[in-house]
């Protein structure tokens, strides 16, 4: 038998396993229950019904949450000539054309969101198998490929608490929504604004229910099963 440490026992004694909570029920058990020496990152998992072989019940977008992760995020951004300008004015941390790409092609990925505008891509595609597998290659799906004059909104929309969600191949949804530091009311609203994100997205190729599970869980803390019925009838009210 697998030997449990201390904490994780008394933990257990606090979570009824077949139970499944409301939204509000679940952040405060998961606030009560995050008991690191630091501030943990609060995560949603859904298991959908698509299948991620099919093109079309894919899920993918982004969401700006009301109050953000609790961090601001890194963003690095690949233009040129008077773009360069608006992205500096706009709060961008690295702006550059070939001179940021071949910096990023020695290795150097510090950063957690890109951005390009569409006339660069040409030459940001080769940073593909760099920037591809650790999530951070600059997508139109995901609103990180844009014209001039949008450059300026897509760099503060990814300052506020841009999160992007997609499926796996397990088709599963992982995001993080905040930090155990927050308010619940804080968490419950990116908790909406994230759930009705993801409803709206909803692929036509998807028959029946799209929520099959949803777990509300922190970074060292246990899961708190969601209510399925609940998930589906999200609508953001702020």
């Amino acid at each position: 038998m697998v030997k449990r440490s201390k904490r994780y026992t008394q933990t257990l004694e606090k979570i009824d396993v077949g139970k499944e909570y409301s939204s509000t029920d679940a952040v405060i058990k998961v606030k009560d229950n995050a008991s690191a020496k630091f501030d943990e990152t609060v995560e949603l998992h859904l298991k959908t019904s698509a299948d991620s072989t099919q093109a079309n019940q894919l899920i993918r977008g982004v969401v700006v949450l009301p109050h953000g992760i609790g961090k601001t995020p890194v963003v690095a951004v690949f233009v040129e000539g008077e773009s360069v300008t608006i992205a500096n004015e706009s709060g961008a941390d690295f702006v550059g054309g070939d001179d940021l790409i071949k910096k990023v092609e020695s290795g150097w990925t510090e950063f957690d969101v890109s951005i390009a505008t569409s006339d660069m891509m040409a030459r940001v595609s080769r940073l593909g198998k760099i920037l591809g597998r650790k999530g951070l290659m600059p997508n139109p799906k995901t609103g990180t490929v844009v014209r001039p004059d949008g450059l300026s909104k897509a760099i503060k929309s990814s300052k506020m608490g841009r999160v992007e969600y997609k499926l796996d191949k397990n088709s599963i949804i992982h995001v993080v929504i905040g930090k155990a530091s927050f308010e619940v009311q804080q968490l419950e609203d990116n908790f909406n604004a994230l759930m009705d994100g993801i409803l709206r997205a909803r692929p036509s190729g998807i028959k029946g229910d799209l929520i099959k599970s949803g777990y509300l869980t922190s970074t060292m803390g246990p899961s708190f099963a969601l209510e399925v019925v609940a998930l589906s009838q999200v609508k953001t009210e702020i």
